[in-house]
């Protein structure tokens, strides 16, 4: 499967908001993600998105001008999709003075499993590395240790403990980081050239600079 790792854009917003609802309570607003894309300086907001290749139409339906809107919205298994692809995860990075946080991550739920959310770290963590970031920093549910194992594997550790972290539930969260230094940089070379080995992936965000509004 064809992947592009790439800025989020305005054209994203709903689909994005989409994920983030049956990910997260409570999920962003719209005008959060516009805030973050259109206004924040310190926001690198990004999308994994796949190709949305159209039906091929019965000869009856084609006579019909059933292919006249296509290319203007397509539906998969109920889920509205722009003509920019089928957006499958997206993720949020804030560089604050030597500091890049990882601000939100998920993936669709309909394409766990697959290490969509492991392009998603990588791409951020690509990107952090750009901006000249110290430390890469993330806050992550207690109970959630598939994510932990993860971020483990990109050489995170637990640095402290959020009291009540999470509003929907006052679950505790790990406040996890990793320094940027040399060693961290070699293993991320390593571990960025096995992602691009299994999966077909064209990055467009993590070593390009962030888009003129």
């Amino acid at each position: 499967m064809s992947l592009t790792l790439r800025y989020m854009q305005l054209p994203d917003i709903q689909q994005v908001a989409a994920i983030d609802k049956t990910c997260f309570q409570p999920p962003w607003s719209r005008d959060s993600y516009a805030f973050e894309i259109k206004e924040s300086r310190v926001s690198h907001m990004v999308v994994l998105d796949r190709p949305v290749e159209p039906p091929i139409a019965p000869a009856r339906a084609r006579q019909n001008g059933w292919l006249s809107n296509l290319g203007e919205k397509l539906r998969g298994n109920g889920r509205a999709l722009n003509r920019r692809g089928n957006i499958i995860g997206y993720g949020g990075l804030w560089k604050i003075e030597g500091e890049a946080h990882v601000s939100t991550i998920a993936t669709h739920p309909d394409f766990r499993g697959n290490g969509y959310g492991e392009i998603l770290l990588a791409g951020m963590f690509g990107k952090a590395l750009r901006l000249n970031a110290e430390f890469i920093v993330l806050e992550v549910r207690v109970s959630n240790a598939v994510a932990q194992g993860l971020y483990q594997k990109y050489g995170f550790s637990r640095c402290g403990r959020k009291r009540n972290y999470y509003r929907n539930n006052n679950e505790d969260a790990w406040d996890m980081r990793v320094k940027l230094d040399r060693e961290t940089r070699r293993q991320f070379a390593g571990l960025y050239d096995d992602l691009l080995d299994r999966h077909e992936l064209r990055d467009a965000y993590s070593w390009k600079a962030r888009p003129r509004r």
